[in-house]
């Protein structure tokens, strides 16, 4: 595990890097990180014990993630998949401005990004915020009404994808 509950941890230098590491391991290089307004750890802990626990390379940046600290770590990478997570109510908000700065990255502008948690307030999820955050440049939202068995199923065509 890297990075819990503290943005400021770096990653591993020996880590594969690359394509052709990343297929000879048979696992996605993922980062899992917090929003810039969410103080929530459990989440994140949760998502990256899932992800390992599928086969991937994890990458935890934690909680109150600065959105110039994440294109810092992803850039210097370039992950398979960033998964944004939030559980505070704001995830649609901070994820908004966020993926804007992803999509405007050249390193990142094609790397898949995801989110999902609690991203609005009013309990209405992906019904209210889906739409408007795939416009905005996520490749899928999966509110806090979602189980983990499709997250799973977009694990799995993204890693078929990349062995392609």
């Amino acid at each position: 595990m890297t990075g819990l509950g503290s943005p400021g941890v770096v990653p591993r230098d020996d880590a594969p890097r690359g394509v052709a590491a990343r297929e000879a391991a048979g696992r996605l290089d993922v980062v899992v990180t917090g929003t810039s307004s969410d103080a929530h750890t459990w989440n994140l802990i949760y998502l990256e014990l899932l992800l390992t626990e599928w086969g991937n390379r994890v990458t935890n940046l934690g909680p109150c993630v600065p959105d110039a600290l994440l294109l810092e770590r992803c850039t210097a990478r370039v992950p398979d998949l960033i998964v944004v997570s939030s559980v505070n109510g704001h995830g649609a908000n901070d994820g908004l401005r966020l993926i804007a700065a992803i999509r405007e990255s050249a390193e990142l502008a094609s790397t898949p990004v995801v989110i999902g948690g609690k991203l609005g307030t009013l309990g209405d999820g992906s019904a209210a915020w889906g739409p408007r955050l795939r416009e905005a440049g996520y490749d899928a939202v999966f509110d806090d009404s979602v189980g983990v068995l499709e997250f799973h199923g977009f694990l799995e065509k993204l890693r078929a994808e990349a062995r392609c």
